[in-house]
């Protein structure tokens, strides 16, 4: 037997003025054994899907995968490209018994391909006709019926942040070899609760989420149920599927699908005020930090670089230079890097910092700085971070410092949190900082 394997990830913040394009996704653009050869190396969904393949002596055919870190909408002719690809992969894959897709989930592209990860799955379930699809998403999904309704079965990743990508491409392949082999016959039902839940009440280690994903788990464990999701949503993407959703998947029984993800939904609903976000004002905030025992880590959700943000606020490096706090924040800004770098290290320099990407992140900060180091921004993790990464490339760094105790990493590419590495491959450490910026 033969699978074939496609993926497209990336998070479509549609508040971000700067759209995504095609060569934003050829920077991680990889087909056939070029997949093999990359995601042996990882430990995402893909790796999930070969190496049950591989267990079952099914024959992996790597089609397609492309990613670029979660930015602006993506360009009608980039989406029109991604088409052609996936659709010349397909092709020349040959006759295939079943598929297994990876698309984000928040994928949305202007004009028509709004909801472009529908519009790609339907795309493949037209052509692929009949034969099983088992698919992946991010719980940061804003799920559509036609993504829905172009798959066989669709799991959701379970944790927030991101750990368990593997064992959920792991679970996806089985159940497609499960269904190949005759053993199960699974059908689908998706609801839509009228809820976007914030991304600050989407830690799946806390409330309300605990409660929520043990009912989940709970139903999950049921008979005839073979999964369930939970998607969470992402409320960065503005269009008319953004929200929450659940799938439930069943051992050919429809109606106890439908019947358990209304359960689901009910219990959202019934709990929603729950769900409601909490935030702090800067002002109260930093008041608080400089009292406690450091490092203090603050997690700039007004700058979700992890969504799509712009990574360049000056929000919060204003108000902890403003106070005199030694504190650590990293600013996407390529031209103050080039600057730094011209001048050299232990230069004394005058930069206009951040801001410049659009008016939601403040205004550019300036600032007199010492040029502490430079940094070529690559590095890798002992072990696999959130969304299954252990490799980095920020780009050119440069750790600049001032009289104030603020010191900044200038970024020359707009750089996620997901890693303590960001600031130990520069020489830093969280202990050295009353205040830590994520």
């Amino acid at each position: 037997m033969r699978v074939g394997i496609i993926s497209i990830i990336h998070e479509s913040n549609t508040f971000l003025v700067t759209p995504t394009d095609y060569s934003m996704f050829s920077r991680m653009m990889l087909r056939g054994d070029e997949m093999r050869d990359y995601f042996m190396r990882s430990n995402d969904e893909v790796k999930g899907f070969l190496d049950v393949l591989d267990e079952n002596s099914i024959d992996a055919i790597p089609i397609y995968y492309a990613s670029t870190t979660p930015s602006g909408r993506i360009t009608k002719d980039c989406c029109d490209k991604l088409m052609d690809d996936i659709m010349e992969g397909l092709k020349a894959a040959g006759d295939l018994d079943g598929l297994l897709l990876a698309p984000h989930g928040a994928n949305s592209g202007e004009g028509i391909y709004h909801d472009f990860d529908g519009i790609w799955l339907q795309a493949v379930r037209d052509y692929a006709c009949d034969i099983p699809i088992m698919v992946t998403i991010d719980p940061h999904a804003n799920l559509s019926q036609e993504m829905i309704g172009a798959c066989t079965a669709m799991v959701a990743y379970r944790t927030n942040p991101h750990l368990d990508q593997y064992p959920v491409g792991r679970e996806a392949a089985d159940l497609l070899v499960r269904t190949l082999n005759g053993e199960i016959n699974p059908v689908q039902a998706a609801v839509y609760p009228p809820i976007a839940i914030n991304i600050e009440r989407q830690n799946t280690d806390e409330e309300p989420c605990l409660s929520l994903y043990a009912l989940a788990n709970k139903i999950r464990a049921e008979e005839g149920v073979l999964s369930n999701s939970v998607v969470l949503g992402f409320p960065y993407t503005d269009t008319a599927e953004m929200g929450s959703a659940f799938i439930v998947v069943t051992d050919n029984d429809p109606e106890l699908a439908a019947a358990k993800a209304n359960e689901l939904e009910e219990y959202l609903i019934s709990n929603r005020s729950d769900f409601k976000a909490i935030f702090n004002e800067v002002d109260d905030v930093i008041a608080s930090v400089a009292a406690k025992t450091g490092p203090v880590c603050l997690l700039d959700m007004g700058d979700n670089v992890g969504g799509g943000s712009a990574a360049d606020s000056t929000i919060l490096a204003r108000a902890l230079h403003k106070e005199k706090i030694k504190s650590y924040v990293c600013i996407y800004d390529q031209s103050s890097v080039e600057q730094a770098v011209e001048a050299g290290i232990g230069s004394v320099i005058n930069l206009s910092i951040g801001a410049k990407t659009d008016e939601l992140h403040g205004t550019p900060l300036d600032l007199e700085v010492t040029v502490r180091s430079i940094h070529d921004g690559h590095f890798k993790e002992a072990e696999v971070r959130h969304g299954g990464r252990s490799e980095y490339d920020m780009g050119q760094m440069v750790i600049v410092d001032c009289d104030t105790g603020l010191t900044i990493a200038l970024s020359s590419r707009r750089v996620v949190p997901f890693s303590y590495g960001m600031m130990t491959s520069c020489g830093l450490e969280a202990s050295d900082f009353q205040v830590v910026v994520a």
